[in-house]
């Protein structure tokens, strides 16, 4: 079951077309990787989904209906503009954002509490924001945004300006919000950031939405049988001594160990590969090539071209 369904979404701006005819199905409890390079149109779509901004064609589904301003209610936003007031002390802007959300002050003190700890922030509970670091200001505003429990997530650029630690972090607790009845998406233009957690993608480039679809099944419509070998134990080349099928692409010598890229036949398997080279080396590994989705983003470019 979708819980959003974004269907024909055009913007227009002036004289700049914002989005084209767009349309997402986003599955419920699902992480949704919206991805594309920067101006592409993600964040007009996310504004348009929140209703901050109007479409000029098409409509927005949520949970089964048309869009209404009640249901913004159950959405969580962290925006890319990130913003907290730098005089207000942590705790208490927290506390004002979580009431804001409808969520009480007793219950949102404990909740704040339980995350501030989980994020170790709670001993700058009494600080002013301006004392924060950049990556404790996202990390709050990260909290806030999830504190109401909402069906569904929107962060637009989430780990921009986290230092690794901390975005293995981040992304841990998301996977447990989408196994715990969350919805997620995410919008980046850095695909490598998000697309080992994604479950679906579309990628988006000048206002045209150019793939989606589940993310394994894209990696597989685009891989081309392509896998890379690792031998040892062969003093010449293994050129000349396989089925010319199977087409070495390119060798590197590492110390006592050489390592082949090679294409196999659509007819054929890795297997068949295994019992050409097993009779002349040792083999330590045979791995196949999947394609990363900056990879896939810049063959899909060109084919639309």
């Amino acid at each position: 079951m979708n819980l959003l369904e974004v269907n024909n979404i055009t913007k227009q701006y002036s004289n700049h077309k914002a989005l084209d005819d767009v349309s997402i199905s986003v599955p419920e409890q699902s992480i949704f990787g919206l991805l594309g390079p920067n101006g592409a149109g993600k964040t007009t779509l996310i504004r348009i989904i929140n209703l901050i901004n109007a479409c000029d064609k098409g409509e927005i589904i949520f949970a089964g209906k048309k869009i209404k301003a009640k249901d913004t209610e159950t959405i969580g936003y962290l925006p890319e503009e990130r913003g907290l007031y730098k005089k207000m002390k942590v705790g208490e802007q927290a506390l004002y954002l979580s009431r804001l959300k409808g969520v009480d002050k007793k219950e949102a003190t404990e909740k704040l509490k339980y995350w501030f700890e989980k994020f170790d922030l709670l001993r700058w509970w009494n600080r002013k924001v301006e004392e924060l670091s950049k990556g404790m200001q996202q990390k709050v505003q990260f909290i806030v945004t999830i504190i109401h429990e909402p069906k569904l997530l929107i962060f637009d650029e989430p780990f921009s300006g986290f230092d690794p630690i901390n975005t293995e972090l981040l992304k841990e607790e998301i996977l447990k919000l989408r196994d715990n009845g969350a919805t997620v998406i995410f919008s980046t233009h850095n695909m490598a950031s998000v697309e080992e957690i994604c479950d679906h993608i579309a990628l988006i480039n000048k206002s045209k939405k150019i793939l989606d679809g589940n993310v394994k099944s894209i990696k597989n419509e685009y891989k081309s049988n392509i896998f890379e070998l690792g031998i040892s134990g062969i003093e010449n080349e293994l050129k000349g001594k396989i089925n010319p099928a199977f087409n070495i692409l390119s060798q590197i010598r590492d110390d006592e160990l050489t390592k082949y890229k090679i294409k196999i036949p659509h007819t054929s398997n890795p297997n068949e590969l295994l019992k050409e080279v097993i009779p002349f080396c040792s083999v330590t590994y045979l791995n196949e090539i999947i394609p990363n989705m900056n990879e896939i983003f810049i063959r899909a470019v060109g084919e639309c071209i």
